[in-house]
């Protein structure tokens, strides 16, 4: 825990639809987590991951949140920390049932921020649905039996080490595998070698060029790949219409969709989002995310970070809502602080407590 990761909220006052909301206590802090095996994409290699952690308790209630930092967008957990570390005063004062008001207040003054606002927008909905006594997959209408099957990832390595991480996932009936280097056959191969398991496979804008990208989808349209995740950068949207226009995989965006303003423009190059909470800010934007791309007549991913079991169940509990799960940032690391959602043959099965339902480990 870093020195400046114990910080208080002030007494708050009595807010306008009357619940005790006595003495909060705000805790923001940085957590270590640390990975099984050295995690590859085309952006970055890691062994450990900083994330931001948000506990907020009052009326002997505890709301525990998640934001896991994104590189891509500039972010960082130090960063995070001290964002969410300036609203604790503006937090204590609100009344988190009142949830709608309190968040777009918060986040007004977050700019840029996403881990911050997904910790802080995870911490409150888990306390609200505690204060209410059910499971947040309640709160927001969904179906627990309907949860998706989620993919388990396979990160960029050596050909030896992707056999491994293969077998390691007998349990999952589809895998997603990272491409989007020069050796994506070799990658793609190692795997084929051990299985002939449907794949996801996600690029994360490493096909530079729409003929490079055309050429590598087409060889994975003979590799039973049913999804390729943002084949080329993100501002490359007409590019990504061309392609689409020339291959039989759906395409899917996901570092081109970030927040809800996005989706109108992607819905004419690609077939699906993928929505993550700590790209778009938490629980609450997810949802109303989702619910645009299927107004669209798009497919929807509900996906995730490196994150412990906090960030993973919140996003578990909105799953329902979606086509397809990416959920297994939990099971990539060695020091998952939390339980809640547990996997069985694949399919997410949602913890039945009230709010998250997450416990120590």
């Amino acid at each position: 825990m870093t020195r400046r990761g114990w910080l208080h909220g002030l007494a708050a006052v009595p807010a306008a639809l009357g619940a005790q909301v006595q003495r909060p206590r705000i805790v923001v802090e940085e957590v270590t987590l640390r990975l099984k095996h050295t995690w590859t994409t085309t952006m970055s290699s890691s062994d450990e991951r900083r994330n931001v952690f948000l506990r907020h308790t009052r009326d002997g209630i505890t709301g525990i949140g998640e934001g896991a930092p994104i590189v891509r967008y500039g972010e960082n957990a130090y960063q995070a920390r001290d964002a969410a570390e300036s609203l604790i005063s503006t937090l204590g004062h609100e009344n988190p049932l009142a949830y709608v008001d309190y968040l777009r207040e918060a986040f007004r003054r977050l700019t840029g921020q996403y881990a911050a606002r997904a910790a802080i927008d995870i911490s409150t909905m888990d306390w609200v649905g505690q204060k209410h006594g059910i499971p947040l997959y309640r709160l927001f209408g969904l179906d627990p039996a309907k949860a998706p099957i989620t993919t388990f990832s396979i990160g960029i390595d050596k050909p030896e080490v992707v056999r491994q991480k293969v077998r390691e996932a007998e349990v999952f009936p589809v895998l997603k595998i990272k491409v989007g280097l020069d050796n994506d056959e070799e990658t793609i191969g190692a795997v084929r070698a051990e299985t002939d398991k449907p794949l996801r496979v996600d690029a994360n804008e490493g096909w530079k060029d729409k003929e490079t990208a055309l050429r590598k989808i087409r060889w994975l349209e003979s590799q039973g790949v049913e999804i390729v995740e943002q084949p080329m950068p993100a501002e490359m949207i007409e590019e990504t219409r061309w392609l689409r226009g020339r291959v039989n995989i759906p395409l899917m965006a996901d570092e081109a969709c970030r927040s809800i303003t996005d989706i109108p423009k992607l819905a004419e190059a690609y077939d699906a989002v993928n929505v993550k909470l700590s790209k778009s800010g938490g629980m609450c934007e997810a949802y109303k995310m989702l619910q645009l791309a299927r107004s669209y007549g798009m497919k929807t991913m509900i996906g995730c970070m490196i994150e412990s079991s906090v960030g993973i169940t919140a996003a578990a509990h909105v799953s329902p809502l979606t086509d397809w799960a990416d959920l297994d940032g939990n099971l990539l690391i060695a020091n998952d602080p939390y339980r809640g959602v547990t996997v069985e043959n694949g399919k997410l099965v949602l913890p039945e407590g009230p709010g998250l339902g997450v416990r120590p480990a």
